[in-house]
């Protein structure tokens, strides 16, 4: 590391505030400890570690990015990060029954654990051309950079501890996790944060965005599929069939004006319909449409009330698109929840939101506090502190075939993560 060390040496000697016009006050003790812990010596070699390893971290995550992981579909990528957390010396290195990659670093104590986590799957479907193009400075592939960044800076981390013999107090356990994405509903940390899982007092992601990027506000989702069906006949020869594409258009309809006029005040929550599908011609009554739907909101109760209004409008245009038909069978509806990512939010007064905005400062970034759905929403939702970080560098086109990354000052970020999860941890 070329800049940083000396800048902590500067700082350790000199009468550093961490006081500002912000959110999150850092207590004056844990800007010691993490001013301390910093200029420790084997935090500077392990910084400098980091730096050294810059190669091999990017060699390592083109070659995660080119095995594929579509939703649901993360095993090839997971049993090379499995090999990768049992050749860099982690305990216990092993598969769950979800899929998720753990291994641990034993503290020295044990008593509580901090998990650092990163995903494994990509939105890519299948047969999803994954190579790796580099363009000068820049990485261009699906996924380059949500989330295989994020995995590649789990393995320096890991290196870089055992290399450097450093001795946490508290345990450290490391994750590839499956199902972050879209379809998968969180299904990795779902399984992870179960009832009899293991026990986990601190959770840090890393997934997206730049330095400085603490997301400690889970926003929750729910999602739905509605469904209408009919029995589908000839357009002109079985006119007089109830038509559920009529049925759905009313629905939308119906709902919207509830959802709008909702949404118009108090804490934001959002409502689309992303996909709608059925039919088979022009001149064919369908016998099936569909639509799925995404609602989203910080306020766990707002999206409660948005479920009544999508099951109210459903209802209505049911009944009214049976009333119309002239002929036949009358429709059925279904509509499945397919999506429930829990909301909430981890305290600005937590330890963990601290050390992560006192260490980035210590960094010469500027912190901010965002809200997002992630990884962290599950364990935020069960009253255990956690936040997500970015990846660092410069990224774009996220969940696009173009998707790049730039390694800007990339080592830093995986500096930062470190920081933040040793002084959550303790010892050295």
């Amino acid at each position: 590391m070329k800049n940083f060390i000396p800048t902590l040496l500067i700082l350790s000697l000199c009468s550093f505030s961490f006081a500002q016009q912000s959110q999150v006050q850092v207590p004056k003790k844990m800007e010691q400890e993490l001013t301390k812990l910093a200029n420790h010596p084997k935090i500077k070699k392990a910084f400098q570690t980091i730096e050294d390893l810059e190669s091999l971290t990017i060699s390592r995550h083109i070659e995660l990015t080119e095995i594929p992981a579509p939703p649901f579909k993360e095993t090839l990528r997971g049993l090379a990060v499995k090999k990768y957390f049992e050749d860099l010396g982690l305990a216990d290195v092993h598969v769950d029954n979800e899929g998720n990659v753990l291994g641990w670093i034993y503290g020295t104590q044990g008593n509580q654990t901090v998990a650092v986590d990163a995903h494994l799957d990509t939105v890519f479907p299948e047969g999803t051309d994954v190579q790796v193009r580099i363009v000068n400075d820049t990485l261009k592939a699906p996924g380059i950079a949500d989330d295989t960044r994020g995995l590649s800076m789990l393995l320096t981390i890991i290196q870089t501890i055992n290399s450097q013999q450093i001795k946490p107090k508290d345990n450290l356990l490391f994750v590839a996790s499956v199902g972050e994405e879209g379809p998968g509903d969180l299904r990795g940390m779902k399984y992870l944060f179960r009832d009899g899982g293991p026990k986990i007092d601190r959770f840090i992601s890393i997934d997206g965005g730049t330095i400085g990027r603490i997301n400690n506000q889970a926003l929750g989702s729910y999602r739905y599929r509605v469904t209408f069906n009919g029995p589908g006949g000839h357009s002109w020869g079985a006119f007089g069939l109830a038509n559920p594409h009529h049925a759905l258009g009313a629905a939308i309809h119906k709902f919207v004006e509830k959802a709008d006029a909702y949404t118009e005040q108090g804490p934001k929550t959002s409502y689309n319909v992303g996909i709608v599908s059925g039919g088979t011609s022009v001149n064919s009554i369908p016998f099936i449409s569909q639509m799925d739907i995404d609602v989203r909101s910080i306020d766990p109760s707002r999206l409660d009330v948005m479920e009544t209004f999508l099951k109210e409008a459903v209802d209505e245009a049911l009944n009214d698109q049976n009333q119309r038909k002239r002929r036949g069978e009358s429709l059925t509806a279904e509509i499945e929840k397919i999506g429930n990512r829990p909301s909430g939010a981890t305290d600005i007064a937590s330890d963990l939101v601290q050390r992560a905005w006192g260490a980035t400062l210590l960094f010469g970034a500027k912190p901010e506090l965002t809200i997002g759905s992630t990884n962290a929403n599950i364990p935020i939702a069960k009253g255990i502190p956690a936040i997500t970080v970015g990846i660092g560098g410069k990224a774009s086109n996220a969940h696009s075939l173009d998707e790049w990354w730039i390694n800007e000052n990339g080592h830093q970020m995986i500096q930062l993560v470190l920081l933040i999860a040793l002084s959550q941890a303790g010892g050295i």
